[in-house]
Order: structure tokens, then sequence, then C-alpha cells
């Protein structure tokens, strides 16, 4: 067994007590039981600081003897008897139970130490008609009847269960032993029914409903609201640890398929053939959606949103340093005016040293001079993909991807301007709130500010 000594015992002690963690993590930190670190905690409460400090004690047959019968009567624990009588080892306790319930009294007398002597002499034996006088005392005898009351109130059957059916039995042996525990003594009633004490009240909280994870699915399906349905269990996972409480990603899967939360964003996969680089402008992003500071890589294309019959058109430019969409544009035609204004807003958020790459399909919006002259006259490169092949653009797909999914197919608009506030909406929230894995957990605007910061 480990010795500590007292200085670590008071110094992880007042740790707990001030609350600057739970016993698992303080036991953790410092590779004590967590069993054990709460032991200190209730002997120190009880006893001071010298119920820390190094003991040996030899205890006789009295002391035991009053250290079981205080358990019986109060109906404590052995770690709970433990702590009142000052014991630094609470199996103890549970060694001298079995042995009084084996022995009596005479049992719990200290066993002599060292090897036993070689010669013994024989006991004389007793006359056969006299009988050894019962040296018993009277708590010890009623002690006993009690016992023999309780096993025979308990039926004979939850006794004597079927080989290999105990842990069929245990909900069984709990509900009878509930339902006498009112008539007689619970410890009786559980050596009687062959049932360990954990397992009886375990069984006690199974059958009252108690559900230890309560506020955490009620964390969990906050979160899932608040995000209509858009997060998953790594994205949950994330915010309950934002808020202070230390989860693991398995038990909120767990409990959201207990309580039927999934994300109701889809898989989407494309497939396209390889084409060839546009003539306006080489492929120079070659697919490298990273970017080592803002304003470096650009992404842009168009998407479109049918409502009712009538379309509106949305183009954004996305920084591919934190996935950002630094501006949009939308229109009901796809007109040039809406791309040139969008580049516009674009242009007036860079700094005087920003030229970033700026990275497009083969549409014909960026293939106009003038698009290509205002790329030109703000020093600007820019890159185009292969013909027909989305992949080369995949940052920005899914962008329109997760928006679509996570917005325009969960919502149904009855009029395109409904549709535009939704969408205004939507990035607002995509920009500033909405976590992403690869950001260690941060919205875009976050991740950008926790890295500008000096």
């Amino acid at each position: 067994m480990a010795k500590y000594s007292e200085q670590l015992k008071l110094k992880l002690v007042k740790q707990y007590l001030a609350g600057v963690a739970g016993a698992g993590v303080i036991a953790q930190r410092y590779g004590v039981g967590p069993s054990v670190l709460r032991h200190w905690v209730a002997t120190y409460e009880q006893h001071g600081r010298d119920g820390l400090r190094k003991k040996f004690s030899h205890y006789d047959a009295q002391f035991r003897m009053s250290v079981l019968t205080h358990m019986w009567r109060k109906d404590l624990s052995c770690r709970q008897v433990a702590v009142v009588f000052d014991i630094r080892n609470p199996s103890c306790v549970g060694k001298w139970e079995r042995r009084y319930h084996e022995g009596g009294m005479d049992a719990l007398a200290p066993r002599p130490r060292g090897r036993p002597k070689t010669m013994t002499h024989p006991t004389p034996e007793q006359p056969t008609g006299e009988s050894a006088p019962d040296e018993r005392t009277r708590e010890q005898l009623l002690k006993e009847n009690e016992y023999l009351r309780a096993e025979v109130a308990y039926p004979k059957k939850a006794r004597c269960p079927a080989s290999g059916e105990e842990a069929g039995r245990a909900k069984e042996k709990a509900q009878i032993v509930q339902e006498l525990r009112q008539h007689h003594a619970t410890l009786a009633l559980l050596k009687a029914a062959g049932l360990a004490r954990s397992t009886f009240y375990y069984q006690l909280k199974v059958m009252d409903g108690v559900d230890r994870h309560k506020d955490l699915k009620a964390r969990i399906k906050t979160v899932y609201e608040r995000h209509k349905g858009r997060y998953g269990y790594r994205r949950i996972t994330l915010e309950i640890r934002k808020a202070g409480q230390l989860v693991n990603h398995k038990t909120v899967q767990c409990l959201m398929g207990k309580l039927n939360l999934k994300s109701l964003v889809r898989a989407k996969k494309y497939r396209s053939w390889r084409g060839e680089v546009g003539r306006i402008a080489p492929n120079l992003l070659n697919r490298e959606f990273s970017a080592s500071q803002p304003n470096q890589k650009w992404v842009t294309d168009v998407t479109e949103f049918n409502v009712l019959g009538q379309k509106l058109y949305l183009s954004p430019i996305m920084d591919l340093y934190n996935n950002e969409i630094v501006a949009y544009q939308m229109n009901t035609r796809p007109v040039f005016e809406m791309v040139n204004g969008m580049l516009r807003k674009a242009l007036a958020k860079l700094g005087d040293e920003d030229r970033p790459l700026l990275h497009s399909d083969q549409g014909w919006q960026y293939q106009m001079r003038a698009y290509r002259r205002l790329l030109d006259q703000h020093g600007l490169t820019q890159s185009m993909s292969r013909r027909a092949n989305c992949y080369d653009n995949a940052a920005m797909e899914s962008f329109f991807g997760t928006l679509k999914s996570e917005f325009f197919l969960l919502n149904r608009f009855e009029s395109i301007e409904a549709l535009k506030a939704g969408i205004r909406q939507y990035i607002r929230y995509y920009n500033h709130k909405r976590i992403t894995l690869k950001l260690n957990g941060l919205s875009p605007v976050m991740y950008r500010t926790q890295a500008c910061r000096p």
C-alpha cells in the first residue's frame, strides 16, 4: 500500500474543500485513489489535522465490538464508522464483522503475531455431562436473536437462489429487504438474503428511477435546440466543455441516441471528371485550402436558391484562414453587378499590405474584363479551377452545402425577402457563433480575433 505524508494529505484535502476540482480530478493529478482522498476529507472534517497523522494502534476485542455495535445501531458503512473512530484502514472493520459472525466475541481478539509454536498442548475436553458456560453479553445475544428473527422473516426461496440466477434475483431480493426493513435491521436482512449492501442501495436507486445523467441530458438538448439541430455530438461536446463541464464525447453520443437527437445536416457527395486548366487564369490555388494568416487566400462562387418558383442568387467571398465570409451579395438575377458589388465590399476590408489570392471557377462573371481589371488595380492574383471540376473549389462548395443543409432545407419560406433575411441572419451566426472543430472549437471571428492578439 502506498505511503503518503501528512503534508500531502493536508494539501489535497484543502484543495478539495476549497473547490479547486473534484475528488476524481485531484486524486488522478497526484496518483491517489479517489476513495482514499474522500476518506482523508471525511477524517479531516471529523478529527482535524490529527486524523491525517500516522497512527499505529492495536485494537482489543472490546474496542472492535464497540465499533461493530455502533455501525449496526447507526446503520453505517465500514468507511463511515472508520471515520468516526479514526480507524485508518476501513477494510479492517469488514474483517472484524466477518470474524464476529463466524466465531462470535472470541474471534475479535487480536491474533498473536509471529510463527505459531511448534509444540501445542491439547486443551482438556469438557465432561460430556456438562456444557460450557455461555459468556456472551446480553447485547450480543440480542444481536444474534435479531438476526435469527430476520432470517425467519425473509423467504427461504430468496436465501437459496438457483445456480446462475443470482444477478437476475438481485432486484427481487432488494424488494423483499425493502419491505421487511421497517420491522427488522437492514444489515441482518442483507446477511440473511446474501445480498451486498452496495448492491441493495444500487437496486433501490434503479427502482426509484434516479437518472445520473439528467442534468447532462438537459444541457445537450439546450445546445441542440439553440443551434436548431445543426450540431452533432462532437460540436455539442465542445460547447458543454466550454461551459466548464468535463464530459466525454462518447457519453454525449450515447445520450443523444437515447434522446433521439441527431444532426439534421446531411452528407453530400459530388463526383466530376477532371477538366482542363482555364485559359483566363491558371489554377494557382491547387487545392491548398489552408492559409497561415488572414487575407492570404480567398475563394468565391455563386449558388442558387428556389422559393415558390422564384430564384435567389448568393455570391460570397470566403477567407481560407478561418473560413470566414468576408463579404457577400444577393440578387434575384445572376448579373455581373452582384459579383462586382461583392468584390468591392471585400476590397474595402483589406489593409494596405494585403494582397490575397482570389480563386473561383470558370464562370462567365470571373472572366469579365471589368472583374479582372478591378483585381489588377488592387494587386490581387486571380486563380481559376479546371473546367467542370468542383473539387478545385471544394472549400466554397462545402460552405454552400453547410448553408443549405443547416438553414435552407430546414425551413420554409413564403417569399424571397424572407429568404434574404434568413441568409443574412445565418451568415452572421456562421461567422460569430458557429464553432468549427478544426478551429479548436471556436467560431471564425473568434479564431481570427484570438490569433491577432499581441
